[in-house]
């Protein structure tokens, strides 16, 4: 299960004790924060997407979408989310707990400054009744990211 490699990980850095299970799903935005009775922005939701033929996440705020725009001068293409089947067997984690954490070999992270706003945030943890809560900095930290970048607007 991708939640034991996440707790795995984060075992690594004596921080496997953050990750919190939940009984409900937080499969999404709105569950996430019901579950974590928090603000919807704080939750750090992972998009996953297909750019030259490999995985890549953006790491966002919860209240905010993609701006196509925006996407496109970065990478160069067109926005184009993984189909959900095809998410566990490119990044390995399923649609619902997708997080920057334990991926898949070859998976290209990214943060989008939508997060920056934030003192802290809740990024899933592998599976869809899971999260942590982590600093701006240590979302840095354990992510692996490859840079910061500004790809979405915040929806209304």
């Amino acid at each position: 299960m991708a939640i034991e490699r996440v707790k795995k990980y984060f075992e690594n850095y004596g921080m496997a004790e953050k990750i919190r299970e939940f009984d409900v799903s937080s499969a999404t935005v709105e569950l996430a924060a019901a579950a974590l009775q928090c603000e919807p922005q704080r939750i750090a939701k992972t998009l996953s997407f297909l750019v030259d033929g490999h995985a890549v996440l953006i790491v966002t705020a919860g209240d905010t979408k993609i701006d196509n725009a925006k996407y496109k001068a970065q990478f160069g293409t067109k926005a184009k989310m993984l189909q959900p089947e095809a998410v566990e067997t490119l990044v390995g984690h399923a649609v619902g707990g997708v997080c920057p954490f334990a991926v898949n070999e070859g998976v290209d992270i990214y943060l989008d400054v939508s997060l920056k706003r934030f003192e802290t945030v809740f990024p899933a943890c592998g599976s869809s009744n899971s999260a942590i809560e982590l600093t701006i900095a240590e979302l840095e930290k354990y992510a692996g990211y490859l840079e910061w970048v500004d790809v979405c607007k915040v929806s209304n």
